[in-house]
Order: C-alpha cells, then structure tokens, then sequence
C-alpha cells in the first residue's frame, strides 16, 4: 500500500463527523502523516475525540469554514486537506437556505483562497449524488461546490495547488443517516417510508474513507470522482432491519427523489469509466489528457449511472453485514 501521507502534513475540514472519525482512524491506522489536523466547530466532539485518539501527531483546531481568517492560520504548512464539512441534513437546509449557502458554498470558497495562498499541494472536496441534478437546496449547494473546486484549478495560476471532487451517495451508520432512523422507529414498532419505489446508493463510511484516499493519490486536478457502488430499494432495507415490524408509508418529502443518479447522459460524454470508479473530466479549456489514469474506456451515448438501473445491487444479508447486524 502507497502510503501518500507519510510525513505530509494532512487537515481534514469537519473532522469531528463520522467521516471525519471513521478517516482519522484509517489514516492513524494505515499512513504516517507528520501531522493531521482535525479542523471543526464543535469543541465537544473535539474533546471527545482526543479521548479516543490519543496520537502525538494529532492536533485540534476549533474553527469554522465560514471563517478565512481561521482557515488561514490553519492550513499554514498543510499538504492535503479532505473538505468534508457541510451542512448536510436536507429539511434543515430547506428551512435554513442562508446558512446552508454560507457554509456550502461560501465556505467551499474560503478553503479554496486559503489552499491557493498557502500552496497546499491537494485539496479533495467530498460531494454527494445529490449535487446531480438538484431539486433541494443541498444538492444545490453541492452543485455549486463543485463547479467551484473544478474551476478553482484554472484559479490556482503558478501556485501548485491542485483540487477534485469525490461524488457518492449514502453512507450507512453515518448520524443522520436512514439506518439509525430505522433502527429507532423499530422500538416502537413502526418504520416510516416515503415511497416504496425509493431505491438509493449505499457505501460504507471505511468505503468512503478509502475511496477519497485513492482520489488524492489518483487525482491531477479538476476530476469528479464517482465510485461504483451498490443500490438497495429503502423498502428492502427497512424489512431487513426490522423484519417484524409494521411499515407505514408517508409519501415523499418536498426536496427527495424517488431515485439517485451519480453520473447524468451529459457528464457521460467528458467522463472515463474504469474497473470501480467513472471520473467525470473538466470541459473547460485548460484541461487536457493528462494519461495520469491508465485503462479507461469511453461510454455509450446516453448511458447513465442511476440506482433504479444500476447493476449491482444490494440483498437484505448484505445490507445487515454492512451495518454490522449479521
């Protein structure tokens, strides 16, 4: 294993999240970065943390993505950084749109400037399939999150800072995640769903973490990195998780689709597909072939990655091995 860390100097935006934590225990586990710095608001959680990683090379910054001020003085002397903070919960961002936009966008903004005056060598932003096609404000958010890191590499000029996305769909056992809901509703004897058609994307966070490490070690600079993962119809998922109980169907929340697409028909015609990943490529003129990928292959016209029509898909046995119940 190529260790891409070793004796960099690694920060990770919200890295007192599930990502965050599921990350700093990989990396503590598998890598030998000089330095990581988990960089979030919450002094809590961050307390917390050093409870339970109690590593010399850790260090805690308490600080907000809204803040440059703050992220400049926290990116002095950083290799790589993982932006991976974001207001996340959709209802939230609905009723909040300012503060989501501020955080999201703005915020992906301030880490952009701070990387580019500081020659962070790579920054690797993490989106979600929400950002395809948006019809909530988070996937807009997200959206826009994203054309800022592709563009930002045009931005970076003679610095040698270089950006990418990583796109994927739901993490399983992560807070706020369908599973948790799940398993809480099962208590009282009835799990709620919106739509029985519902199908969606699922990865796991030790999936995520790994996948977003092998886009910064394979990235060049302007990439939408997506990763072939499996699907699962929310239905099946709440028979699996709770097989005896009464499922009550409440119709579909303003903002939600019946299903996920992670790589549209027009992203298909810039985008390479490889054994576990598409990587989407930038249109814009500065980019060129850069061969830094080896073994892609183009896609037919029309094709779409979506999780009514994927091919992999998930059973109810592997659903419970992915959280941890079977």
């Amino acid at each position: 294993m190529k260790d891409i860390f070793k004796n960099k100097v690694v920060l990770i935006t919200g890295g007192t999240g599930s990502f965050g934590q599921k990350f700093t225990e990989i990396v503590i586990k598998n890598y030998k970065p000089r330095k990581l710095i988990i960089f979030s608001r919450d002094e809590m959680k961050q307390y917390e943390m050093q409870k339970r990683f109690n590593q010399e090379n850790l260090r805690y910054f308490v600080g907000d993505v809204r803040d440059p001020d703050r992220l400049h003085r926290a990116f002095e002397g950083v290799d790589i950084v993982v932006h991976a903070a974001a207001l996340k919960i959709v209802p939230t961002a609905e009723y909040n749109p300012f503060e989501a936009i501020r955080t999201n966008i703005l915020g992906g903004e301030n880490i952009i400037n701070a990387a580019i005056d500081h020659n962070v060598a790579k920054v690797l932003a993490i989106s979600s399939d929400k950002a395809v096609n948006p019809v909530n404000l988070y996937g807009a958010t997200k959206m826009c999150m994203e054309k800022l890191f592709v563009a930002a590499n045009a931005y970076a000029g003679k610095h040698v800072t270089r950006m990418a996305c990583a796109r994927y769909g739901n993490v399983v056992g992560s807070r706020g995640s369908i599973v948790p809901l799940f398993k809480k509703q099962a208590k009282a004897g009835t799990i709620t769903i919106t739509d029985e058609r519902m199908t969606r994307f699922w990865i796991t966070l030790e999936q995520g973490v790994k996948f977003v490490i092998s886009c910064i070690e394979n990235m060049y600079g302007g990439e939408i990195f997506v990763p072939k993962i499996p699907t699962m119809k929310i239905i099946d998922l709440a028979k699996a998780v709770a097989p005896k109980c009464k499922i009550k169907k409440i119709g579909i929340r303003p903002g939600e689709k019946i299903h996920e697409c992670m790589l549209t028909e027009d992203e298909t015609r810039h985008a390479m597909e490889f054994k576990d990943f598409f990587v989407i490529e930038p249109e814009h003129y500065w980019w060129k072939k850069q061969g830094h990928l080896k073994n892609g292959k183009r896609m037919p016209e029309g094709f779409r990655y979506s999780s009514d029509t994927n091919e992999q898909w998930l059973t109810s046995k592997d659903i419970l091995t992915m959280i941890g119940e079977d």
